[in-house]
Formats: C-alpha cells, sequence, structure tokens
C-alpha cells in the first residue's frame, strides 16, 4: 500500500508539474504577443512628446508638445482630417443604409436565388481592391469622377458594402418575424417595419457594421491616392505620407503626434457606441410563445 500511494503521488505531482510548465508557457507566449501590440503603441505616445524621437522605445527626457505644435495646422492636420471624416463618414452612412435595405429581403424572403446571391456577396468580400483599382480608374475617368470626394465615397461604399450586407443580414436574422407581424397587422407597411421595429432591436448589428465599416475606410491609403489627385482633397490617411522625406528622411515626433492625432476619431467613435456594441437585442419578453 505504502508503494502505490508513493506512485499514486509521483504521478500527481508530475501531471501538477507539467500543468504548470504548459500555463508557463501559455503565460510567455501571451507576453510576447502583447509585447508585440504595446512596444509599438509605447513608441507612439512617447514620441509624440519627445523633441528628440528615434526609432527607439524610451521616455522623453523632456516632454514637450512642440511636436503637436508643429502638426496643428490646417494643411498638415485640420484639412486633412476633415477630408477624412467627409469620405469616410459619408461613405459610412451609405453603407449602413443600403446593407439594411438589401439585408431585409435577404432574411425575410425565401427564393431560389437567394443562396446563390448570398454566395456571390461572401466571394465579392474576398475580391482584393488592388485587383480592380486599374478597370475602376479607367471608368471613373470615363464618367468623370476622377478627383471628386462624391466619387471615391461611391467607390468606399461599393468596396464596403458586400460584407456589410452579410452582416447586417445575419444580425436581421435574429429579430423575430412576429414582431413585424403585429406591426403589419397594425397597418404598418414593410418598409415602416423596417425602420421601426427591425432596425431599432438590432442596434448592436447596426453598431457592429458602422464600426467596421468606418475603420476599414479610415485607415485605407490605396483608394484615395488612386482615385484623388487634388492636394487639398486628399485624406489623412494619405497625407501622412508627407512625413516621410527623401532619402529615408523621417520627422518621428511630428510623425507620431500626427498619429495621436489620427487615432482620435476612431477611439470617439468606439467609445461613443461601446454600450452598443455589448449590448443584445431589446426583446425583453416582446414574443411569447
Amino acid at each position: 500500500m505504502p508503494v502505490k500511494r508513493t506512485r499514486s503521488a509521483e504521478r500527481t505531482l508530475s501531471a501538477s508539474a507539467r500543468r504548470r510548465g504548459h500555463r508557463l508557457s501559455a503565460d510567455v507566449a501571451l507576453l510576447a504577443v502583447a509585447a508585440a501590440f504595446v512596444l509599438p503603441l509605447a513608441w507612439v505616445l512617447f514620441s509624440a512628446v519627445d523633441a528628440e524621437a528615434d526609432l527607439r522605445v524610451k521616455f522623453p527626457e523632456e516632454p514637450t508638445f512642440a511636436n503637436f505644435d508643429a502638426v496643428l495646422v490646417p494643411d498638415v492636420t485640420f484639412t486633412p482630417l476633415l477630408n477624412s471624416l467627409l469620405l469616410c463618414g459619408g461613405a459610412t452612412l451609405l453603407t449602413v443604409s443600403c446593407a439594411a435595405l438589401a439585408a431585409y429581403p435577404l432574411s425575410r424572403y425565401r427564393s431560389r436565388t437567394g443562396r446563390a446571391f448570398l454566395a456571390t456577396i461572401l466571394f465579392a468580400t474576398c475580391l482584393p481592391i488592388t485587383a480592380i483599382m486599374v478597370p475602376v480608374y479607367a471608368l471613373f475617368v470615363q464618367v468623370e469622377l476622377i478627383d471628386t470626394m462624391h466619387g471615391t465615397i461611391l467607390f468606399f461604399a461599393a468596396s464596403q458594402l458586400p460584407f456589410a450586407v452579410w452582416l447586417m443580414k445575419n444580425f436581421m436574422d435574429g429579430v423575430p418575424r412576429e414582431l413585424e407581424e403585429a406591426a403589419w397587422t397594425d397597418g404598418a407597411s414593410p418598409f415602416q417595419s423596417l425602420l421601426r421595429v427591425v432596425l431599432p432591436l438590432m442596434g448592436p448589428g447596426i453598431a457592429v457594421v458602422t464600426v467596421y465599416s468606418f475603420v476599414m475606410m479610415w485607415g485605407n491609403f490605396f483608394v484615395p491616392f488612386m482615385l484623388l489627385l487634388s492636394p487639398d482633397q486628399m485624406p489623412a490617411s494619405v497625407s501622412i505620407n508627407d512625413f516621410f522625406g527623401n532619402r529615408g528622411t523621417v520627422v518621428y515626433g511630428q510623425l507620431a503626434a500626427f498619429s495621436v492625432i489620427y487615432s482620435t476619431p476612431v477611439l470617439l467613435l468606439y467609445i461613443l457606441i461601446a454600450r452598443r456594441l455589448g449590448g443584445g437585442f431589446a426583446l425583453g419578453g416582446a414574443v411569447k410563445g
């Protein structure tokens, strides 16, 4: 009996040691991944207030806001940020509106071509924008949409619409159809039931589509770089390239300060709709069966 107990205790200790080793390995891997994200962020924050910033991550000896003073001028920051807000805000509004209208019949009505249409939408989300920019550029030149804000807004919305429709349709499937039928009984049309019943109940879905679309457009460099030619119409995602000078010279402090300012609208958007992102469908016992 003592021998069996000793072997059992040894196996227990060995298993416990292996579990500790696995947890330690997992913790080390997570710390490495966290460092990969934290170090660039720390560089941006520290360099933004460092007059002698370079590529090293270091706390400035004498913190200063001179970098922000240098970039907070109309030509460098205010005009590009306003252009970005106009482009991304208008395209996001157009994307969310069209996605809701397109997702409603896909969610509520069944047809023989429904699956094929959804598969086509899913396939369209996989197309890289760089692969279609040459024909798009030629088309925009022919229809005189090149170097126009509204033309770029239309292309931004079209490029984000397939995935937005897919997301919106999945969220819309979670709204019970019985609520719409009750609205129809009271005389509401399908469009009225969409606006007054379905969309108010899928706030989290609308929030997700809005944030995803806006963030994807906000950080897009290639599309406005190709479709906009005038410097006064360039968004911040393109004008940030001006901080990279000739022969590899870069004003790192001003670049970091501009990056902090450039990230602010996205952070504010997350804060404004954080409550929606964490919520669920507000059905609250509206359907009883």
